[in-house]
């Protein structure tokens, strides 16, 4: 009887620690830094690259994205920075790059504010298009989003790895400015919010 009764003390003693355990402050989401280098996804038989490169240098809202991580990393996008155009569900390869022309803005599409875009044009295709596969075979882009995150539809991209898709297209890289002739330059991280505007593309897919 002596040793149940100190046995439950005990164990009163150790719930009683837990209970009155302090609880830590739950740490903040670290902001995403900017690369410069990204990578977007979009169904060729919805919204190509030739139909990106068709739209000029007025580009296209980059709309339909409805997943928080790929909303934020539009959010850390600069006017200027590039990005790595792939093909998703048919072909599945990276076959050109785009520049961001607007910095994020209200989804025109969007009717509840949650969800923001930015604006990109083409500027480059790659000579040799570099599908799935080719990035999963390279140790050297294990890493890569595209391997890691595959669902998701807006991925940053280190240096290293845009400079290796871009050794793996057989494209010079130092052959794309990120700056757009005759668009102001924004700070990086700025956004600028825009008018609602309507969209011909009103049954793209919804992104994730």
């Amino acid at each position: 009887m002596k040793a149940s009764t100190s046995k439950s003390a005990a164990a009163k003693k150790a719930a009683n620690k837990i209970r009155n355990k302090p609880v830590g402050k739950k740490s903040a989401p670290k902001p995403i830094v900017s690369t410069g280098y990204w990578l977007v996804k979009s169904e060729p038989d919805v919204f190509s690259y030739e139909m990106l490169k068709a739209k000029g240098a007025k580009g296209e809202p980059w709309t339909g994205v409805r997943n928080f991580l790929a909303r934020n990393n539009m959010r850390a996008m600069s006017v200027g920075d590039l990005a790595f155009f792939y093909h998703s569900n048919i072909g599945k390869e990276i076959v050109g790059i785009c520049r961001v022309i607007a910095p994020a803005h209200p989804d025109p599409e969007d009717c509840t504010g949650t969800w923001e875009c930015v604006d990109v044009e083409a500027v480059a295709d790659l000579p040799k298009p570099v599908t799935l596969q080719n990035v999963k075979d390279n140790p050297k882009l294990a890493k890569m989003s595209l391997v890691t995150s595959m669902r998701l539809s807006v991925q940053q991209v280190t240096a290293d790895e845009w400079a290796e898709v871009c050794r793996m297209a057989s494209f010079d890289p130092k052959g794309v400015h990120q700056i757009s002739p005759g668009v102001k330059e924004h700070k990086r991280g700025a956004r600028v919010h825009r008018p609602k505007r309507t969209s011909p593309y009103l049954s793209r897919p919804i992104r994730c």
